[in-house]
């Protein structure tokens, strides 16, 4: 889209203003790191809008220290204590929901995340945020534990004006094809290639 012209506006009837205000399901996918942090980044503009919040880890588990976490729970607190920004909730594996990854058989694993899918839809009928990080929900669906066309069409339907980010790797075609923005995260380089581990500030 150079210089802000769209390549075809749809025949849809909306008006130009309608048409940059509505809620968007986005998806930050591809094989590269950076796709959570950029869920995050948005996070970060949505708290300074005003706007409720909820992050929802599908994977990570409930030991790994995840510092947007930290800081976003912490801007949290401000809303609560100064009324600046907007509420957060961060969901995660030892922290509220337990759909991560944990002791246990596939079975309940399975369970667990559509335990987890069912509250997120629950969430969306009560508009409860106005972002949704579905944090590495990809991976649900690949493993067929949540359904890839029951998520389309609950995302499709969902009331009011909510944003929903979804990221991890191998998103589903339809999921990408319902999608108003895709971004496919690709490695040039990085410094694991060469035998580097993560590091502080960087990868947590």
């Amino acid at each position: 889209m150079p210089q802000g012209k769209p390549e075809a506006v749809p025949e849809d009837g909306l008006t130009t203003r309608q048409r940059r205000n509505r809620p968007l399901l986005i998806v930050h996918t591809g094989p590269m790191k950076g796709k959570s942090t950029a869920a995050f980044g948005l996070a970060l503009r949505a708290w300074n809008q005003g706007w409720p919040i909820g992050v929802f880890q599908f994977v990570k588990a409930a030991k790994w220290k995840v510092g947007e976490e930290t800081a976003l729970l912490a801007l949290g607190e401000v809303h609560e204590q100064t009324g600046r920004g907007g509420p957060v909730e961060w969901h995660k594996m030892g922290a509220g929901w337990s759909w991560s990854r944990k002791q246990g058989t596939e079975i309940d694993h399975a369970e667990a995340a559509r335990e987890g899918w069912r509250e997120i839809t629950r969430r969306l009928a009560d508009e409860r945020h106005t972002l949704y990080v579905l944090d590495e929900f990809t991976y649900p669906m690949k493993w067929g534990w949540v359904d890839v066309g029951e998520v389309v069409e609950a995302l499709a339907n969902r009331p009011g004006h909510q944003h929903v980010v979804i990221t991890g790797r191998d998103a589903a075609p339809e999921l990408v094809a319902a999608a108003d923005l895709v971004t496919e995260m690709t490695k040039v380089k990085h410094p694991m290639d060469t035998g580097a581990k993560g590091q502080k500030g960087i990868e947590w």
